[in-house]
């Protein structure tokens, strides 16, 4: 077989219209990706867990006759179940999990005709903005291996930029779609909270913060694949007005006139790197040129009181999940099971009171009900997507100082200690030093996403972030199909794709 080298030049539905006028075969597609998957991800670590032959058989049946039939698909190894693959979820403790079922959206994958070629690599539990987990080792960036690619979609990211697939599936609790996005110069949406499933294992992931859609290279891609997934499943405890239309018929539409609010201001007060807030001003600069009336404002959300619930709430959801990996392992998890952060944010999770996690989401509720009234004035909110350009692999791991605290910690095994100390309160604000916008979203349950319109001076790309009304993703999607015809993106490719 003689490979099909323009593979790369093609997104997600235009593989499918060669597949589906015949002008090559779901099995040839598949091979030149495997092959691409073989060369490159030694070099970035993206991929886990291959699934080859479980792909191979798939394109010798008859495979549904979907909007992305026969078009080669990574799945993100956290939440989106296979049944019968292992899901590590990055940790060692789940090293031996196999599903017995396929997760509604696996499901939904398939029957639009996408053929899973494995599993991306994933910080442990998807908890950090970085994905280099001690049980695989770290993913690295395809525009400089030095540099990570982000997180916690670090690997479908990787996997999409390195030219191995289209698309790739990802989730998003805090801005591990458009983090990673900003990463590698791909287009992230995350949608509304409630607009794609998460069933049957999961309800409110992370209390409704998280959400599950794709990281690609084209805004048609997300737009197609998203009509092929929306809806509510059985036992959805979220229920949002369906798109008026389909949003592959969104995309081809003009927004008109929109007004859009812009800040390059930390919601914590913290630092902003100079490129990032080159981003945005460049991106003002595109907006007004293509008639869209923008000013500086900002919202008056408690930025600060936002970032100390959200330590609160991984922590909460981390002493669950503690619990619950007995029906993994078939005893009571051990220290040894996970890595140190995690073991600590369970100690955490146990001290806090349940008046601190009601207290947390009651400032959800209250940043919703003002960012519904701010966007009563504007469309759209930009800022950066991240604080800073990525940063190097290890940059964001803790120090030796730190890593020896946790073990103190870890060996007291008294969450109160630390709670009481008031480190925690600086370590909430230090934790997002580099990503404070992105949380606000998962906080309300907005749309949002991180186009990539801006590359450092030093080849680095740096997205800048969109968020829109709840349940409007069709207004983000008509913005970036235009912003995508006004400064197009997609053939800048990296070099370890050259």
């Amino acid at each position: 077989m003689g490979g099909f080298k323009e593979y790369d030049q093609y997104d997600g539905r235009g593989l499918a219209e060669l597949i589906n006028t015949r002008k090559i075969s779901a099995a040839e597609i598949c091979e030149e990706a495997i092959s691409r998957i073989e060369r490159v991800n030694p070099d970035v670590n993206a991929v886990i867990t291959p699934m080859y032959d479980l792909a191979r058989k798939a394109v010798q049946e008859a495979l549904p006759k979907g909007p992305f039939c026969g078009v080669p698909f990574l799945l993100k190894d956290l939440l989106g179940e296979f049944a019968g693959v292992p899901q590590t979820m990055g940790s060692r403790a789940c090293k031996n999990y196999i599903p017995a079922q396929d997760s509604e959206l696996v499901k939904r994958y398939k029957r639009a005709g996408l053929v899973i070629l494995g599993k991306t690599n994933v910080p442990e539990f998807g908890l950090v903005a970085f994905t280099e987990p001690e049980l695989h080792g770290p993913t690295r960036n395809p525009w400089n291996p030095d540099h990570t690619p982000g997180g916690s979609s670090g690997g479908s990211a990787a996997a999409v930029a390195g030219g191995m697939v289209p698309l790739a599936s990802a989730n998003d609790g805090a801005g591990s779609i458009r983090i990673p996005a900003s990463c590698c110069g791909l287009f992230g949406l995350k949608v509304s909270r409630g607009r794609t499933p998460n069933g049957p294992p999961h309800g409110r992931n992370w209390q409704g913060a998280i959400v599950e859609h794709v990281i690609s290279r084209s805004v048609r891609d997300s737009a197609a694949i998203l009509d092929a997934t929306h809806g509510v499943d059985a036992g959805a405890p979220y229920v949002i007005p369906p798109p008026q239309r389909p949003y592959m018929e969104e995309i081809e539409q003009r927004s008109g006139r929109l007004r859009i609010a812009f800040n390059t201001r930390s919601p914590i007060d913290t630092s902003v790197h100079p490129e990032c807030i080159r981003a945005v001003e460049q991106t003002v600069g595109l907006l007004e040129e293509l008639g869209h009336d923008v000013e500086e404002a900002r919202p008056d959300v408690n930025g600060q009181a936002l970032a100390k619930g959200l330590i609160v709430l991984y922590a909460g959801e981390v002493a669950a999940l503690m619990d619950d990996l007995k029906l993994i392992l078939g005893r009571k998890a051990k220290r040894s099971d996970v890595e140190a952060i995690t073991w600590t944010l369970a100690l955490l999770g146990r001290a806090y009171a349940a008046g601190h996690f009601v207290k947390a989401k009651r400032e959800w509720e209250l940043a919703a009900r003002i960012m519904s009234r701010f966007h009563e004035t504007y469309d759209l909110y930009l800022t950066p997507t991240m604080a800073y350009p990525p940063v190097k692999i290890g940059e964001l791991a803790p120090k030796p100082i730190e890593r020896a605290l946790l073990k103190v910690i870890n060996t007291l095994g008294s969450g109160r200690l630390l709670i009481a100390s008031g480190v925690i309160d600086k370590l909430a604000v230090e934790n997002l030093a580099k990503t404070p916008f992105t949380p606000l979203a998962n906080f309300t349950g907005q749309p949002a996403m991180s186009v990539p319109l801006y590359w450092t001076s030093d080849g680095l790309p740096c997205g800048v972030q969109f968020m829109g009304r709840h349940a409007d993703e069709a207004s983000l999607l008509q913005l970036s199909a235009q912003l995508e015809e006004a400064q197009p993106w997609f053939d800048k490719r990296p070099p370890i794709c050259a």
